[in-house]
């Protein structure tokens, strides 16, 4: 956050009415503004893991299709203005400036929360530049998500795991069903691999709404695959197409499956009637061109070769084992890991994941609020016999590994988007 923008003061001074669960006051700000969620179309991305990856694969290959495309994510990792795009460019300043000032009685008078105040934002932004499409993330669960007032043409669940508890629920169907909350009347769904029991719930919902389930695992496959820092490159068939050699430019195992929704998420728009011209060249530009067409950062990303610094946002306990799958995929070696992460995590948990492929953790605390104490973390992984020495400020940590590594060992930089966004500013990397 720049201290010196009073735009930004105000937006970040609404974190302290929290999250509320509810879309009365989206609805209020969303009224004030003319209703923009009205003007465009859009793709709606809902899941525990792999959304925000997902949601930037789709953006890019409409981007590369020559559709003019706004992208809502979030968080952000140096920049607010990250968090709204249209085909790959930031919304300007003065923008996020002259939304605010017209949304900031109705923000104060509903107590608005920071998610709902982006949020209607950035639907904004999209109707002013008249986006062909949106597509859009959700922030947290779905059904009462603030992003749960559009009318999508395809709804999306990349993953269901147990997150977010004192919000979401306790078990896997509980969190389904708050997921499954974006689910529309007669609108498909493409739906990830999720458990048994969570597949329950969304078939359920899917059946009262008439929305036809679309399920990845059984209507697309990848074969021939490899994979690199720099990607994955493989085969895969959706419906009757098949992609030979198609790179997609998100390296890690998981993205696999990341890769595998989005394309039928684009199959499904452009098999619609009247639907999107999404034709094999547009589909390999825009996936082999994430970072341009889509902004897409943070996820398992070279920050630096020499040494190696890899960062990676996992942020959950699901998050850290698909990222510790694709280091040992990757990497044969250990790390020296540079990890904070946000009170309401479990982080004996995603330590115990990183451990067997860590030399050394550098507990850090990212400058916001929520962080946790990493002598909570130093403290866990003396007692599990793990070598771990506080770092400090991400700075302070990310520069210990630096100069501590005496083996030429990769750095790993995870836990947060937080930690991740202030390791990049730390070494001068721009998104």
């Amino acid at each position: 956050m720049d201290p010196d923008n009073p735009t930004l003061r105000f937006l970040y001074s609404l974190q302290k009415s929290g999250i509320k669960a509810g879309l009365a006051n989206i609805r209020v700000l969303l009224e004030a503004l003319g209703h923009p969620e009205k003007s465009f179309p859009a793709v709606h991305i809902a899941g525990t893991n792999g959304k925000g990856s997902t949601a930037a694969m789709v953006a890019a290959v409409l981007t590369a299709a020559g559709y003019r495309t706004g992208l809502y994510t979030s968080p952000h990792l140096l920049d607010f203005t990250e968090r709204i795009r249209i085909d790959g460019r930031k919304v300007s300043m003065d923008r996020v400036v002259r939304y605010t000032r017209s949304l900031r009685g109705e923000l104060r008078r509903t107590h608005a929360t920071f998610f709902e105040a982006t949020t209607a934002i950035a639907f904004r932004h999209f109707a002013d530049q008249n986006v062909d499409v949106g597509v859009i993330e959700t922030g947290l669960g779905g059904r009462w998500d603030s992003t749960n007032v559009i009318r999508p043409l395809v709804s999306v669940i990349t993953s269901i795991g147990l997150e977010h508890r004192e919000y979401l629920g306790d078990t896997i169907r509980d969190i389904a069903f708050e997921k499954g909350g974006i689910i529309k009347d007669g609108t498909p769904c493409v739906v990830g691999d999720i458990p048994v029991e969570a597949m329950k719930v969304i078939a359920e919902r899917g059946a009262r709404r008439g929305a036809r389930i679309v399920r990845t695992m059984r209507t697309t496959s990848v074969t021939n695959a490899s994979r690199s820092l720099d990607g994955t490159t493989a085969d895969f068939r959706v419906a009757q197409t098949t992609y030979r050699r198609l790179h997609v430019a998100a390296p890690g195992k998981h993205q696999v499956e990341n890769a595998r929704v989005s394309l039928q998420v684009l199959d499904l728009l452009s098999s619609r009637p009247g639907g999107f011209g999404l034709d094999e060249r547009a589909i390999r530009k825009g996936l082999a061109s994430l970072h341009e067409y889509a902004g897409f950062s943070g996820r398992l990303q070279v920050l630096r070769r020499s040494p190696l610094i890899i960062a990676d946002v996992a942020h959950n306990t699901e998050g850290t084992a698909a990222l510790v799958a694709s280091l040992r995929d990757l990497h044969a070696g250990k790390f020296r890991v540079v990890f904070g992460v946000m009170r309401d995590k479990d982080y004996r948990a995603m330590l115990d994941l990183l451990s067997p492929v860590s030399r050394m953790f550098y507990p850090v605390r990212p400058d916001i609020d929520r962080s946790r104490d990493p002598m909570d973390m130093v403290d866990y992984l003396h007692q599990s016999g793990v070598g771990a020495r506080r770092g400090g400020s991400v700075r302070e940590g990310v520069e210990d590994a630096i100069m501590e590594n005496r083996c030429d060992e990769p750095v790993l930089v995870t836990g947060s988007h937080y930690v991740v966004g202030e390791a990049m500013r730390t070494l001068g990397v721009r998104v």
